[in-house]
């Protein structure tokens, strides 16, 4: 089930922003986010803010929900109206399973996200799909409805491993699914991998990596299983059924995902995601990892707009019940200081391939990027240069690596 959302200060009923925050919308761009908090299935190792049709009570209330979205992005735009970003840069739609609501939903979002705030003539609009919740003729009407991006969550190709993870398609779906999306006209076409999960073989993972080359993807996100404690995958652990993840083992399976997708033509561009050229990365997350703005829409959003950080209550019923009343569905927020901001940025921007100027460090952070480049961490001639770089093992080391640099 979803966790619990920290606390946090009270939202203004109005949703209303300090001006020090209007003053800086858009500064360093501005995008939207979507979330979609229905699946069909809930699988075993996601604690994201999704509700299958049994836990609300039968079906999914998804054209309550669409109204709800369509509220609060009135409301936005009334929170925005003196200082309205120049455009919106990108647009993502997460889940969940935003290809559980008909195309024609997600195709009405969008157009009113441009009525609202205008989207940028190149700008990225990205949807997550389950392999099995699309097909030929929904890409083709969310392609024509101006979605240039989508993101398939694969996992593995390995039944055993979908398996344990509770997942419902078949092995060999996302590759069909990624392909049928590249005929659709997507530009952009990713695919969601996760390793590390138990009774996955070293020959289950390279099949994985093998089936990526051949789907026509020219972005790959690999992870590493993470279990949560809410989750069914962590009881199944606690009560001795499935071992859990092994640290070691992990590390060499992101070794092979480098070494595959290198020599495949992808490139890393942060710690998690490879990409087939430049304009194949995602703009939406590295909006995020370079300190943007966003407006977070629908149940349990997360949004941020010059150093306001903010959350949406979970349930989509509260959720749009907040709205249908005139108020902000926001369930609590946090102003940012001006050394939060520091720490969040050195966090994200040494994920990156571009690193981080040494200039964002203080005294103690720029020794320690000199013993971390001497150690092998950091990439000698970056640091030359004025930048810290994670070199291949800095990158199995990441967060250790941003805890040296911020002591």
């Amino acid at each position: 089930m979803p966790g619990a959302l920290p606390a946090g200060a009270p939202v203004p009923v109005d949703g209303a922003l300090p001006p020090s925050a209007l003053a800086a919308v858009g500064r360093h761009g501005f995008g939207v986010y979507l979330h979609v908090p229905f699946c069909a299935a809930r699988c075993g190792y996601c604690d994201f803010n999704t509700y299958t049709p049994a836990e609300l009570g039968g079906s999914a209330p998804t054209g309550q929900y669409v109204e709800a979205v369509l509220a609060e992005l009135d409301l936005a735009a009334k929170v925005l109206t003196d200082r309205p970003p120049r455009r919106v840069d990108t647009v993502f739609v997460g889940g969940g399973t935003p290809s559980l609501l008909p195309a024609d939903d997600l195709a009405r979002l969008l157009a009113a996200i441009d009525a609202t705030w205008g989207l940028a003539p190149d700008a990225e609009v990205t949807t997550e799909a389950n392999p099995e919740s699309v097909d030929p003729t929904s890409l083709q009407a969310l392609r024509r409805a101006g979605y240039t991006r989508i993101s398939l969550g694969m996992q593995s190709t390995a039944s055993g491993v979908l398996a344990v993870l509770d997942r419902r398609h078949a092995p060999g779906r996302a590759v069909a699914a990624a392909w049928e999306a590249r005929d659709a006209g997507f530009a952009h076409v990713n695919l969601d991998l996760i390793y590390g999960t138990p009774g996955e073989s070293a020959d289950d993972f390279a099949a994985s990596l093998d089936a990526v080359l051949a789907a026509g993807a020219d972005h790959v996100s690999a992870y590493s299983l993470i279990v949560e404690d809410s989750t069914r995958l962590a009881a199944r652990m606690r009560r001795g059924e499935l071992p859990y993840p092994d640290d070691d083992e992990a590390a060499d399976r992101y070794l092979a995902a480098e070494a595959v997708l290198t020599a495949g033509g992808f490139g890393w561009y942060e710690v998690s995601n490879w990409a087939a050229s430049e304009a194949a990365r995602c703009r939406h997350n590295l909006l995020y990892w370079t300190g943007g703005d966003w407006w977070g829409l629908g149940p349990g959003a997360h949004s941020h707009v010059g150093g306001v950080r903010w959350w949406n209550v979970k349930h989509p019923t509260e959720y749009a019940r907040r709205l249908a009343a005139g108020r902000s569905p926001g369930h609590g927020r946090e102003l940012l200081t001006d050394a939060e901001q520091l720490v969040e940025d050195v966090m994200l921007r040494l994920r990156l391939s571009s690193g981080l100027p040494l200039t964002r460090l203080a005294a103690g952070g720029r020794a320690a990027a000199g013993r971390a480049g001497l150690d092998g961490l950091l990439d000698a001639a970056a640091l030359d240069a004025g930048r810290a770089v994670l070199t291949l093992r800095g990158r199995l080391l990441a967060d250790a690596v941003v805890r040296d640099l911020l002591a």
